[in-house]
């Protein structure tokens, strides 16, 4: 028997232990073709312009109308306003406003909703603001939720 250095022998004993390899001849057919990834659906939905231009309309200078209160605003709005009679909770508000801006609109596809600052002017120059939420997939579009700031 002849003896090997050690190291030569650690070498081997490594190259032995690694998994073979398939051989692959140079003239091989190349890999078989994966088919392209569906694309991920995106919930179809109101834009951000559609909901601004609902929004400033819905709004208004000085409020909803009784119509938009009525046609246009979820049950769950409707349902506060009933427990609500000494403010407005589509206005966070007990009084008209002189003026009404509302800010860019935000859409979260994932959520299904989108939303924007609503700002009101009053008297002396005092503004107020609150959140104006609208589902993307609401038919008609309308008004889902409002939340105050203070």
């Amino acid at each position: 028997m002849m003896l090997k250095p050690h190291s030569l022998g650690a070498l081997l004993v490594t190259l032995l232990a690694l998994p073979a390899l398939p051989s692959v001849p140079a003239h091989a057919a190349p890999a078989a073709h994966v088919a392209p990834v569906a694309p991920v659906a995106i919930a179809e939905g109101h834009t951000a312009d559609q909901i601004s231009r609902f929004l400033a309309t819905f709004y208004g200078q000085h409020g909803p109308s009784p119509h938009d209160r009525e046609y246009n605003v979820s049950q769950v709005l409707k349902d506060r306003q009933e427990l609500s009679k000494d403010s407005d909770v589509l206005l966070c508000s007990q009084n008209a406003p002189l003026g009404i801006g509302i800010g860019p609109v935000t859409v979260a596809q994932a959520a299904g909703v989108g939303w924007a600052t609503v700002t009101t002017q009053w008297a002396e120059g005092v503004t107020d603001t609150f959140t104006a939420y609208v589902r993307l997939d609401s038919k008609p579009i309308r008004l889902d939720d409002v939340i105050c700031a203070g």
